[in-house]
Parts: C-alpha cells; sequence; structure tokens
C-alpha cells in the first residue's frame, strides 16, 4: 500500500561515500516524496535510476571538514532548507587486530565519526538558523557499536561513536528543535556482500540462524525506519533514541 505523502516537498540529504551498504534503502525511503542532496566522493552514476527526484551530487571527501559545509551551504542554496540529514558514511576492511596499521585506524576514524561529526554540525548550524527552526538528524550506527567484532576493532568504535554523538547531540540541540537519532542495522545483504552472503553458503546458514527472524536483512528493511524519523508528523517526539533494524539478532543470546 502506497504511503501517505508525509514528506512532500522535504529536503533530506544523504551523507555518504559511494557504495555504502545504506545507501539504496535510504534513498527509496525518500525518494517518492522529498528532494535528495547527496554528498558522495564520486558522481551520480549510483542514483541514476532516481530522474524524477530533484537530486543535487556533490564529489568530495566525507572525511574532511570542509565536506560537510560545502554540501549543506550547496543544499540550501538549491532548496532553501535542510529538513532532514541522514550521517551514513561508513567503511569496514575486516582486519586482524594485530594487523591494522595507524594508517587503516586512522582511515576508519576519520571517514566513520569525524567525517560525521563535521557534517552533523555543519547541517545542525542551518537546521538553527533556519525558518522554521528545526529538523531531523539521522545517524547510521551499528549493532556493531553494542558488541564486539574480533575483526574489526578500527569499526566497531566508530560505530559506537556515532550513537554516542546522536544521544550527545540529541541532549544539546533539542531546544533548536532538532531531533537526532540513530539507526543501528544488523547484517543487511547488499551488492557489496552478495558473494560472502550467497545462498547455500555456511556463514549465511550461521547468520539466519542467529537471527529470531529467520533471514537476513534486506536495504528496504532500512526504509520504514529512516522514514519514520525523518518525518516530523510521525516521530516529533522521539529524539536521542537508537533503533535497532536487525530481525531481533541482539537480544537473541540462545
Amino acid at each position: 500500500m502506497p504511503l501517505p505523502p508525509l514528506l512532500t516537498g522535504h529536503v533530506a540529504i544523504n551523507y555518504l561515500p559511494s557504495h555504502n551498504k545504506n545507501e539504496e534503502n535510504l534513498l527509496s525511503s525518500l525518494q517518492t516524496e522529498a528532494f535528495d542532496a547527496i554528498k558522495s566522493r564520486s558522481t551520480a552514476s549510483s542514483v541514476q535510476n532516481l530522474e524524477e527526484v530533484p537530486l543535487l551530487t556533490i564529489a568530495g571527501d566525507v572525511s574532511q571538514p570542509e565536506a560537510g559545509l560545502e554540501l549543506v551551504t550547496e543544499t540550501v542554496t538549491k532548496f532553501g532548507r535542510i529538513d532532514t540529514f541522514i550521517s551514513n558514511a561508513g567503511i569496514c576492511k575486516f582486519e586482524e587486530f594485530l594487523e591494522i596499521s595507524p594508517d587503516s585506524w586512522q582511515r576508519h576514524l576519520s571517514t566513520n565519526l569525524s567525517g560525521a561529526f563535521y557534517a552533523v554540525q555543519a547541517a545542525a548550524q542551518h537546521m538553527k538558523e533556519q525558518v522554521p527552526q528545526g529538523g531531523s538528524i539521522i545517524g547510521i550506527s551499528s549493532i556493531s557499536a553494542l558488541v564486539g567484532g574480533a575483526q574489526q576493532c578500527h569499526y566497531t568504535p566508530t560505530k559506537a561513536g556515532i550513537l554516542s554523538l546522536m544521544q550527545s547531540t540529541a541532549t544539546a540541540l533539542g531546544k533548536y528543535n532538532i531531533r537526532c537519532n540513530a539507526l543501528l542495522p544488523g547484517t543487511i545483504r547488499t551488492q557489496l556482500n552478495d558473494e560472502d552472503l550467497a545462498d547455500g553458503t555456511d556463514k549465511k546458514k550461521y547468520m539466519e540462524g542467529r537471527i529470531p527472524l529467520g533471514r537476513l536483512g534486506k536495504p528496504d528493511d532500512m526504509a520504514g525506519p529512516a522514514l519514520f524519523l525523518a518525518c516530523g508528523e510521525l516521530s516529533s517526539y522521539v529524539t536521542g533514541a537508537a533503533i535497532l533494524v536487525d530481525g531481533g539478532a541482539f537480544v537473541n543470546f540462545q
């Protein structure tokens, strides 16, 4: 059943590197009713199927302080305001802890957390100043923020940082009618891990066995929660929340 036009005229920024695992689903949650400005390390090739959506795509390095500010400025110039900012940048190279180099650590930290901090700050500054004041900021964290990962020792701290950033900014920005919340996806099957989690593989069987709902997540599973948090009519009293989108994996200790 089609969703009602809750986000008509809504201006949303999806801030991410190209080929991000959550790119498809967060775009799908907003594409029918919202403008979508995208910050990427590449061009708009990955979103060419969204011709009917007014798009602003800017190439840049999401880890740099000026990147978020540039996108916010360009978005406001083109669309007039920012209603939702989605901090969606994240990389994860599986590595053994004792083999993680300083360069790899810094790359994960700057892309996943520092870049998010700078961009969220830039978006919040404009949301504070625009009329009407306010907006929604959504930080894409991960179930990995709550658990350990033997080959993700450079990744899990950054996703825990995103969760903490959303909690802290919720307390700092509420007075400006800015809501800040985190989405924590579990195992979402995308083109990036499709081979690793292919049908019949031991890893896919293991992961599905750990998930109470009995299946891996799909990109569309992130769309509903993202829409909920973006839409003031649905979530005007929700801030500082952490929403797990993991099929129940986190609570399954058996």
